[in-house]
């Protein structure tokens, strides 16, 4: 499974890795992604889901039920 997010889309970026003599040389940032589990009481059934820590804090601040729903409008399979 990629790097990816599936709240918040957010995936690997590039850059550069500095050197005390200041060589750059190309490195990547990969997103902080947790595996979670949550429960959907609406649908009586455990979801897991590949999220980054702002998706988490997301889902706290929003509730589960409207991201699920908003995921869904975008055309995410859960």
């Amino acid at each position: 499974m990629a790097r990816v997010c599936q709240v918040t889309g957010k995936r690997p970026i590039t850059g550069n890795k500095v050197s005390h003599s200041n060589i750059k040389t190309k490195r990547r940032f990969l997103p902080n992604l947790q595996k979670k589990r949550y429960y959907l009481a609406e649908e009586d059934k455990w979801v897991t889901l590949k999220l980054s820590s702002e998706a988490i804090r997301t889902i706290n601040k929003n509730g589960l039920l409207s991201v699920v729903k908003e995921m869904r409008a975008n055309g995410v399979h859960i």
